[in-house]
């Protein structure tokens, strides 16, 4: 998606980086801030069972990591607390990413295909790494099927499936990422005042769904090859 003006497109040998590139470093050092900043307000209180009183890096990052563990616990049980740091990070980096695109002058590296089939692909990796670490070579096994002479109908079949997740992925997060902002920049060209507002509302409602999403499939992903132990990607079938 090409918009009017960007900032990194008016910064000198900045505009020479490919700007998806640019504003996904951003976002990255962004967040590495945040998380040391409430790291030091944690550390900084005098009880850190304690929230503090106000609106803090701090308390905004509880609350991001209470609802992610949550999120994880809900679809990979009790040996969700492995899986936080992935895809915590998951949701935390694209729900930044995707906001960032709201203010003027930046476009959000989540709506150029290079970044979300990036993602994609890790997701990709993830769970078929959890998966053999689960399993061993007996993952394989989740290819033949439960009976072993539909092996060679289940096969290709799983194969594909599995080849098509990290596309679909980037795909509907790209889909969605940029038609909400194409929206967005056309109603407030046309309009101006007042009605922008309700786009950017909805706007903000878009980015936190899809950062949620992107992550829920990416979990239950894991869940189905059985990367939480031995039996549990049979549980469901998308």
């Amino acid at each position: 998606m090409e918009h009017p003006f960007t900032w990194v497109a008016a910064i000198p040998l900045v505009n020479l980086l490919p700007g998806h590139l640019v504003t996904s470093i951003l976002v990255t050092l962004l967040i590495m801030w945040c998380a040391y900043r409430a790291h030091e307000q944690m550390y900084a209180s005098d009880d850190s069972a304690i929230p503090d009183d106000s609106i803090t890096l701090r308390n905004i990052a509880e609350l991001l990591v209470e609802g992610i563990k949550s999120m994880a616990e809900g679809v990979l049980g009790q040996e969700a607390k492995r899986f936080i740091p992935l895809y915590g990070t998951f949701f935390i980096f694209i729900l930044t990413a995707n906001l960032i695109g709201l203010l003027p002058g930046f476009a959000p590296p989540t709506s150029n295909f290079n970044v979300t089939l990036a993602l994609g692909l890790v997701s990709f990796v993830a769970y078929n790494a959890y998966a053999f670490k689960s399993q061993g070579m007996a993952y394989l096994k989740h290819f033949v099927g439960p009976l072993v002479w539909l092996a060679p109908l289940m096969i290709p079949l799983e194969i594909i499936d599995n080849i098509v997740r990290p596309f679909s992925l980037s795909l509907r997060l790209l889909g969605n990422m940029t038609g909400d902002h194409v929206v967005l920049e056309i109603f407030t060209d046309l309009t101006k005042l007042i009605i922008p507002v309700v786009f950017y509302m909805l706007g903000t409602f878009v980015c936190v769904v899809q950062a949620f999403v992107f992550t829920l499939l990416s979990m239950v992903y894991v869940s189905l090859a059985g990367g939480v132990g031995h039996g549990h990607g049979e549980a469901a079938h998308h």
